[in-house]
């Protein structure tokens, strides 16, 4: 990708912005320009300020100092329908369509052409989405309903609507963090298409190996401030990390080194029909097995039927020895089973409830007897064990009683693990436990699953990062189609022997 001509001025850019939220400050005298043609990455730590520079371009926020400039001159948005009339669009990493309208109708929806008669001419609106998605490579139906459209195809709906709408900066806010590795490659390819049509695009994610794939130039903030603008070229992972969170992060993977203990989760030729069939494994105490595989394997599959949220239609699942019935979480958890789940919005927390609230959610019962008060809970005693697990995660809050909406997607995870932790667990099933979350709290809640292991719980992570895999597993279970495919110690397990399963290739099983 091209470096920008030198002469010319920016499309957007902050220049000098401090942005406060009360005591918070959230932006501290940042700079950050974006040129015509290349692909800008902006890394940071949860909370490091990124959101506020996004909502600032997008109108959202005016800042408390500095200035905002479109083509090199100050400007002042209102709001967000300002932003949009300087060409500026922001590309969510979960996009709001309206389902019940056609592809093309969600793209001009409120500017649709008409007729002589005054009637919408949908022959050309049609005509004008195709031409559209032909200039950006995809191949999408503008009659289809947006109802049932993937993830990354409502992306490119999106993007789509913002060059509808002649728009030459395009911020992308972890656009990639619900896609298969194929969506991303294609998203990438649209994004690169975008460039070489002379639009600035702005992109956001936690994933380092996408910022040295995609852009030419990264943006690092930590703690609001800016760290450096700098070119890609010639950094390393670890010259991003150190940038993000002010050390070196040797310890991204603290796996320590356990001695397996008894078994403690046994699921012996489980099958569900349509989902997988004859999965057994064991799992031991103080051991950390991953569960890999590409998506639509079946892993969250078996981790929900072993949890009992799914009825299994053959086979069983012992914990210690105790077998448990199907389709009954209430017996699993009983049995000492935890399941931290991978959409911990939608299945993990109850986002209007308050921190402390959801942290008790499972030990309704405990939380009741220690509170003296029959049926009724203390709100001391729910309180007081909240705060002590806030403690012993290192979160990061205001107050316990604000809404856990309000935390950042790593705190949010280490919400869901105190809540799960607190039942006092034998196994601990974590599906994708650090999807979303910064480097350095993936590095947290890495050193907590490894502290947890060496403190003999047993635990089943399912995950599709590999390194992550490989650096915190002691075997990984490989899954495709459906079915175990291999049982890989962690002396043999490689990115060559995880994929080669993954993909069904012939695998040698290891004892």
């Amino acid at each position: 990708m091209s470096a920008p001509p030198k002469s010319a001025p920016p499309t957007l850019a902050l220049v000098n912005v401090s942005k406060a939220f009360g005591a918070v400050r959230a932006l501290q005298d940042v700079t950050l320009e974006l040129h015509p043609g290349e692909a800008h990455a902006l890394a940071g730590e949860n909370g490091a300020g990124k959101s506020t520079i996004v909502k600032t371009f997008a109108g959202v926020h005016r800042p408390d100092s500095g200035e905002v400039r479109v083509d090199g001159e100050p400007v002042v948005f209102a709001g967000p329908a300002d932003a949009q009339r300087a060409g500026v669009a922001v590309i969510y990493q979960e996009p709001t369509l309206f389902p019940d309208l056609s592809v093309a109708e969600n793209i001009f929806m409120g500017r649709q052409p008409r007729t002589g008669l005054g009637r919408i001419d949908r022959r050309a609106m049609h005509a004008a989405t195709a031409e559209l998605f032909t200039r950006l490579g995809v191949d999408l139906d503008p009659r289809r309903p947006a109802r049932g459209l993937s993830i990354a195809d409502q992306q490119v709906v999106e993007i789509a609507k913002a060059i509808s709408r002649d728009a030459r900066v395009l911020i992308m806010d972890e656009p990639t963090a619900a896609l298969t590795g194929q969506e991303v490659a294609r998203l990438f390819t649209v994004t690169r298409t975008l460039c070489e049509q002379g639009r600035a695009v702005l992109f956001i994610s936690h994933r380092l190996e996408e910022i040295f794939a995609l852009c030419r130039r990264v943006t690092t903030l930590r703690d609001g401030a800016l760290v450096a603008t700098e070119d890609v070229a010639g950094l390393t992972d670890d010259d991003l990390v150190r940038r993000m969170v002010g050390r070196d992060l040797d310890a991204l993977y603290p796996k320590q080194d356990v001695t397996p203990g008894e078994v403690a989760l046994k699921v012996s030729r489980l099958t569900r029909e349509g989902a997988f069939t004859d999965v057994s494994f064991e799992v031991r105490r103080g051991e950390i097995v991953a569960l890999a595989g590409l998506v639509g394997a079946g892993r969250s599959e078996v981790a929900r039927a072993v949890f009992g949220v799914d009825r299994w239609d053959a086979g069983t699942v012992e914990v210690d020895g105790r077998t448990l019935p199907p389709g009954s979480p209430t017996a699993a958890m009983a049995a000492g089973i935890a399941l931290v789940p991978e959409d911990r919005r939608q299945q993990g927390l109850v986002m209007d409830m308050s921190i402390e609230r959801n942290m008790g959610l499972t030990q309704l019962r405990s939380l009741r007897r220690a509170s003296r008060r029959g049926p009724l809970l203390s709100r001391r005693v729910e309180r007081d064990r909240a705060a002590d697990w806030a403690v012993r995660l290192q979160l990061k809050y205001a107050r316990l009683s604000d809404a856990v909406g309000v935390l950042s997607g790593g705190n949010q995870q280490k919400v869901v693990l105190a809540k799960w932790l607190a039942t006092e667990p034998a196994v601990l099933i974590v599906d994708e436990p650090t999807r979303g979350i910064d480097v350095g709290t993936k590095a947290e809640v890495h050193r907590l699953l490894s502290e947890l292991a060496a403190r003999d719980l047993a635990v089943l992570m399912i995950s599709s990062d590999l390194p992550e895999v490989l650096g915190m597993a002691d075997r990984v279970l490989v899954m495709h189609e459906g079915r175990l495919t291999a049982d890989i110690a962690r002396a043999d397990a490689t990115e060559e022997t995880v994929m080669a399963a993954a993909t069904g290739r012939p695998a040698e099983r290891a004892a």
